[in-house]
């Protein structure tokens, strides 16, 4: 109970002096605008509603280190794989759509996704129960996916142990010498915070896949820097990393 209040009282603080920020980007927002339309001699446009747009004047393009970094190298391994055809499990969309301009892929999430593009076909699976023959998938992905199962937060039924059924899943599926491309949380501890994500060790996803041949990992540290093959010690620094890893299945 008490740790609820001081999420409560918190997030009051936050959203607080959040709003005080907001109102003084939007007391500026009118202020510009006033400006904008006494130098406005060209009647070319119709003066639609309103649209304030408060958080893009930043000093750098902000973006977010896990998604870019951890897509990127993705589609990377994909061309470097070069199959005739790559499996996704509920990873990132975009990564999805681009993999698809470079080799016809299939997208597979309980909660499928309305997408038309040529190239991309998604279906409606449950990573618990793929729809695929043992020993069948020839290049696989299943990217900050696997930390989430089993803890209900898109829906899906509590299960504590619903990450090593997962796991047992995409390796039941692959066949001998595909490749699998597989990203999670790294943290020195291991540890769950219900019901965000698992955050794993480098020994614990080394362990998890102790019968596959790891081609490269890379790792996105919590200063946001992007190497590849780090060593070991590197993934014990981190307290909420991402993991990047290209396994083969012997």
């Amino acid at each position: 109970m008490k740790d609820s209040i001081a999420i409560i009282y918190k997030l009051y603080k936050l959203q607080t002096k959040e709003l005080f920020k907001q109102l003084a980007k939007l007391f500026l927002f009118y202020k510009e605008k006033k400006v904008f339309l006494a130098n406005s001699n060209q009647k070319r446009f119709e003066l639609g509603q309103d649209y304030p747009c408060l958080l893009d004047r930043t000093k750098t393009t902000g973006f977010d280190p896990h998604y870019l970094y951890h897509v990127a190298w993705a589609c990377r391994k994909i061309v470097a794989i070069n199959p005739s055809k790559h499996i996704d499990i509920s990873s990132s969309l975009n990564f999805c759509a681009n993999v698809s301009a470079i080799v016809p892929t299939e997208f597979y999430d309980f909660r499928p996704a309305d997408i038309c593009l040529d190239g991309l076909v998604c279906k409606s699976a449950n990573i618990l129960d793929l729809p695929h023959e043992d020993n069948s998938v020839e290049s696989l992905s299943c990217m900050h996916v696997v930390e989430h199962i089993g803890l209900g937060r898109y829906g899906d039924s509590i299960d504590y142990n619903g990450d090593l059924k997962a796991i047992r899943e995409l390796k039941r599926v692959l066949r001998a010498d595909g490749s699998l491309i597989f990203v999670v949380p790294i943290s020195a501890t291991p540890e769950i915070e219900f019901n965000a994500h698992r955050k794993y060790s480098f020994e614990q996803v080394m362990d998890l896949f102790a019968e596959f041949k790891l081609i490269e990992h890379a790792l996105v540290t919590d200063e946001h820097q992007f190497v590849i093959n780090p060593e070991p010690q590197l993934y014990q620094a981190q307290h909420y990393g991402c993991g990047c890893f290209w396994f083969k299945k012997r």
